[in-house]
């Protein structure tokens, strides 16, 4: 469906009194409209048989750099026993940020400002067998990684 409206108007300012500036065409755009179709999303069809279950891994760490060094240790692990992974998908970074007075007494307007970002992942494992599940509970990651895990 296309839709066109097209509009030409011109008119003409008549000369100022004192005759300094010609008259001016004006002329309006020429405007189109695209009527567009409705999106369709192509949706597999699941077999009563093919109970897709994924595994859906949260990361947390104050640090990014230890964060993405986990991650991908889970990811490589997945992928060695030909898992099918999806992510690993950023979340907002979580900020708590606290306001402090410098001293104790007289200097109300002199504050101190500190904050605690904690850096969030997710990686989804679709369909996990034992052998999956079984390395991932014998990963070893360092200190400062917080881990979530959850069958969906």
């Amino acid at each position: 469906m296309i839709a066109k409206e097209t509009t030409k108007k011109t008119a003409t300012k008549p000369a100022s009194p004192a005759g300094r500036a010609p008259a001016k065409k004006v002329v309006a755009k020429t405007a189109t409209k695209t009527a567009k179709a409705p999106a369709v999303k192509a949706v597999k069809a699941v077999a009563k048989g093919d109970v897709i279950s994924k595994l859906r891994i949260r990361v947390r760490a104050y640090e990014y750099k230890i964060l993405d060094l986990s991650v991908k240790q889970i990811i490589d692990t997945a992928l060695r026993y030909d898992a099918i992974v999806e992510g690993p998908i950023p979340l907002p970074t979580e900020i708590k940020k606290y306001t402090v007075n410098r001293s104790a007494f007289v200097y109300k307007n002199a504050r101190e400002q500190f904050e605690m970002r904690v850096h969030k992942r997710v990686i989804d494992i679709l369909n996990p067998t034992p052998k999956i599940m079984e390395a991932l509970t014998n990963l070893s990651l360092p200190s400062g990684v917080n881990i979530d895990v959850k069958i969906i």
